[in-house]
């Protein structure tokens, strides 16, 4: 796209790359004080600290939080007149409070929970607003920066909710992760998410042999569930990913839950698999001594833009322009799934690449990293001319 190509011969904007990788030690520094502070889903509040500091730090204008400890900051473009643009990052990790969060370095690889998903993510936003400060490259149009929070898990989207409910559909929308380099998700998958509890009268595993075991039973619906036939094309999943229940082992179990994840490209898709799945859960409750309880815990809309949507193009183009020609146009569950879901023009890019996300050895490379930030600067300069 011609206007990535432009802005990236610009002599300031030149200079401002060489920056991110002559800077990448600092840059790395900072996504790991960003991965010290402790982010649970729902106790985001000392992270949102720090960056509500950095945002001030770094001279963004009308800094503030909503209700949910969402951040904002704004940096003035040169005419207030356009739409602008949201530049988001979420502060939530999926590791609760009390986690080991020791970060080590080992052959160009930062390994720590959370380094990537999404400490990264936040860090390479300051870097971004740092480096925009420095160079003096201001946009031609305002630019928001959230720091959101309830992305992981059970927050079910609900920071980003808010900032999409707060701007609407004026804004193009750049969604920041810190893996996911080379990718372009501009498709967002559904995601459905219950818990199913099985109640019975329970008793001794003895004397009251015969009656029903709320844990037999979610047994069964378990496996029920596992022989469901899903299409693979639109790509569509289940899993459970949490069961618990019972007293003792010598107790017939008056309770049992699992947790269920139902995901798809396509809602129609979705649909039909809870659909088998209601129809399991209500075979398996009898009325009587076994009752089953279906409860909605997450709800994730679908949506997509056109491949061929300027901000889409702008992002393929940005990647280009920092080496990688051959861009990964794909979907996923982000906080991009609300914008992309009421149709606004949005996409969720990610600064470098990392692996084992979600669990305690996750990494993030910091050869790409660089690379990643130069992406970045090169779309959200184009997305706000």
């Amino acid at each position: 796209m011609q206007i990535v190509k432009e802005i990236a011969e610009r002599p300031a904007v030149r200079a401002a790359l060489e920056m991110l990788r002559e800077d990448l030690a600092d840059t790395v520094a900072l996504i790991e004080r960003i991965q010290q502070v402790p982010a649970p889903t729902f106790a985001e509040g000392p992270r949102a600290d720090l960056v509500e500091q950095e945002f001030a730090n770094l001279g963004l204008q009308d800094i503030w939080r909503d209700e949910l400890n969402n951040v904002y900051g704004r940096m003035p473009g040169r005419s207030s007149n356009g739409p602008g643009v949201i530049v988001s990052a979420h502060l939530d990790t999926v590791f609760p409070a009390g986690s080991d969060l020791t970060v080590t370095r080992e052959n160009g690889r930062v390994h720590g929970p959370g380094i990537a998903d999404n400490s990264a993510g936040v860090g390479g936003m300051l870097a971004i607003i740092d480096c925009l400060r420095r160079f003096e490259l201001q946009p031609e149009q305002d630019v928001w920066f959230v720091a959101n929070v309830g992305e992981e898990g059970l927050g079910d989207l609900n920071g980003m909710r808010a900032v999409v409910a707060h701007f609407g559909q004026g804004p193009r929308y750049i969604v920041l992760e810190g893996g996911l380099f080379g990718q372009i998700l501009h498709r967002a998958i559904a995601v459905q998410r219950f818990t199913i509890t099985v109640e019975t009268g329970g008793g001794h595993s003895w004397k009251n042999f015969g009656r029903p075991s709320a844990i037999h039973v979610l047994g069964q619906l378990i496996a029920a569930i596992s022989d469901l036939i899903v299409p693979v094309k639109p790509f569509t999943t289940f899993n459970v990913g949490l069961i618990e229940g019972g007293t003792s082992i010598n107790t017939i179990a008056p309770s049992a839950t699992m947790w269920l994840d139902l995901r798809s490209e396509d809602n129609v898709a979705l649909a039909e698999v809870l659909k088998q799945v209601k129809r399991l859960v209500h075979d398996a409750d009898n009325g009587d001594d076994v009752r089953v309880h279906l409860r909605q815990i997450g709800d994730r809309p679908a949506g997509e833009i056109p491949v061929e949507t300027p901000l889409v193009q702008m992002a393929a183009a940005a990647l280009q322009a920092v080496g990688l020609q051959q861009a990964n146009f794909t979907c996923g569950s982000t906080d991009a799934n609300i914008p992309l879901s009421r149709g606004y023009e949005a996409v969720c890019i990610g600064l470098t690449k990392a692996e084992n996300v979600h669990r305690l050895d996750e990494y993030m490379e910091t050869s790409l990293l660089a690379r990643g930030l130069g992406q970045l600067l090169l779309l959200l300069l184009a997305a706000a001319s």
